[in-house]
């Protein structure tokens, strides 16, 4: 959707080809500005949320195609489809355009694949090798071959195909691509525009990031800094040669895993076949059913959104499986980032909370004295910020008359301002409402309290 309006409002093609190449120059510099690190605030259940969110948006998403209504293009993981559609309204609208050959090509892939998967795997290491969804794509083309020449009544019409242009010649070849449009070097709005793309893709290539480490079987960590270079290197190419911006998609990544990559290099020859293929098999890529490419994705969203996910964010607890669920919701009904930014405001707002509730640990006794005297003692936190000056200013309003009262700072490292100002307030009344406040010993405060009770001061 932003590079739809984008091109709307520059004007040209070309010229949004410019912001492309604009935004990962700007990429390139916030790789080189470390600005990779902020992949790490981002919480593993958000992180988990967003990933069974899109595995989800996938099944819906590819469900219509299963059925032969292709209305909506492959790869919009929107909820507001560009036909009016959303993904939810496009399941009812599918049944008015049901095709029986789409439906038993999606069947036949899913038996394929999960034969493949479960039986076959483990049992001879030439099903290792030769990737089961391979198998189903090439059964799919083979069905609409023999269905051309000899049923011709069966076989699916061009638009349940995929389609790839295809060149007759090399200068053919070569009119595919297009030039940025360099003249408009002075118009503010590239610029804007390509800020915009920066962000956004960086932003998706970080999340994706961080949920492709999580699949990664062996846990590996990828250098994000090294990635938005990657990343910012890969538009530049790309707007010279007239392609849209690029950024990491989980779901490509995915299914490298699933399908035993190991590296960086599977990344690598995944794109040089894929350019292989187009150029010299296009004929053979428009014969592959769009219902394949539905089956084999089910699996894959199904593994990205498997019921086990939810039973274990669930068994975590509620700090958890909130955030994991209020993201997986906002990516499935909106899109990815304002998902992402639903379920980081929910995890803060309970970081907030958790905050509030742990500043400090109070134990109050009773001692043995003739006036039965109550004796609090209020031990702060290592790191106390303004955050927690909530809940210490409820606990000292809520001490009683004739109450001794300790507050132990030696095990804080920091207290904030905010902070020494309560407690110095309370200090300084204290006789007022018949309390003593005996301070202990701060050892590494970035300040000392101001004031201080004695601690025979009644």
């Amino acid at each position: 959707m932003i590079v739809l309006n984008a091109i709307g409002e520059l004007g040209s093609f070309e010229a949004f080809l410019l912001a492309v190449v604009i935004a990962g120059v700007l990429q390139i510099l916030l790789g080189i500005a470390r600005a990779g690190v902020l992949g790490y605030f981002f919480p593993s259940a958000v992180i988990k949320g967003m990933l069974a969110g899109i595995g989800i948006i996938i099944i819906l998403k590819q469900l219509p195609h299963a059925v032969g209504y292709d209305a909506d293009f492959e790869g919009d993981l929107a909820f507001k489809q560009t036909d009016g559609e959303t993904t939810l309204s496009a399941l009812f609208s599918m049944w008015q355009f049901v095709n029986g050959s789409a439906i038993f090509i999606a069947v036949s892939t899913l038996f394929i694949l999960i034969t493949w998967d479960r039986w076959l795997k483990p049992r001879h290491r030439v099903f290792q090798v030769f990737p089961g969804a391979l198998a189903a794509v090439t059964g799919g083309v083979l069905f609409q071959v023999l269905a051309s020449r000899y049923a011709p009544g069966v076989a699916l019409s061009p638009e349940h195909l995929v389609t790839v242009p295809v060149a007759g010649s090399w200068s053919e070849f070569t009119q595919l691509f297009v030039r940025p449009d360099w003249s408009q070097l002075g118009n503010t709005a590239i610029y804007v525009t390509a800020a915009t793309l920066a962000v956004v893709a960086s932003l998706e290539t970080l999340l994706c990031v961080e949920a492709t480490d999580k699949l990664d079987p062996h846990k590996r960590v990828t250098p994000t800094n090294r990635e938005l270079l990657a990343q910012g290197t890969a538009n530049v190419m790309s707007g010279l040669l007239g392609g849209l911006p690029v950024t990491q998609v989980i779901v490509r990544s995915s299914a490298n895993i699933q399908a035993g990559a190991y590296g960086s290099l599977s990344t690598i020859l995944h794109g040089v076949l894929l350019m292989v293929c187009v150029i010299t098999l296009p004929h053979v890529l428009n014969m592959i059913p769009l219902a394949v490419l539905a089956g084999v994705l089910f699996v894959v969203g199904y593994k990205l959104a498997h019921p086990t996910l939810f039973k274990t964010l669930y068994a975590q607890g509620f700090s958890q499986f909130v955030p994991f669920i209020v993201t997986v919701v906002g990516v499935v009904f909106t899109d990815l980032l304002t998902g992402i930014g639903a379920g980081m405001a929910v995890a803060i707002l309970l970081l907030l909370r958790r905050s509030y509730l742990n500043s400090h640990f109070l134990h109050m006794e009773t001692r043995d004295t003739p006036d039965r005297q109550h004796v609090v003692r209020i031990s702060l936190a290592e790191e106390v910020t303004f955050l927690n000056r909530g809940a210490i200013l409820r606990e000292l309003s809520a001490i009683p008359a004739h109450t001794r009262v300790i507050i132990d700072t030696s095990g804080s490292v920091s207290i904030d301002h905010d902070v020494k100002e309560i407690i110095n307030d309370f200090c300084a009344v204290a006789a007022e409402r018949e309390i003593t406040v005996e301070l202990r010993e701060q050892s590494l405060l970035d300040a000392p309290l101001a004031v201080a009770v004695p601690a025979h001061a009644t």
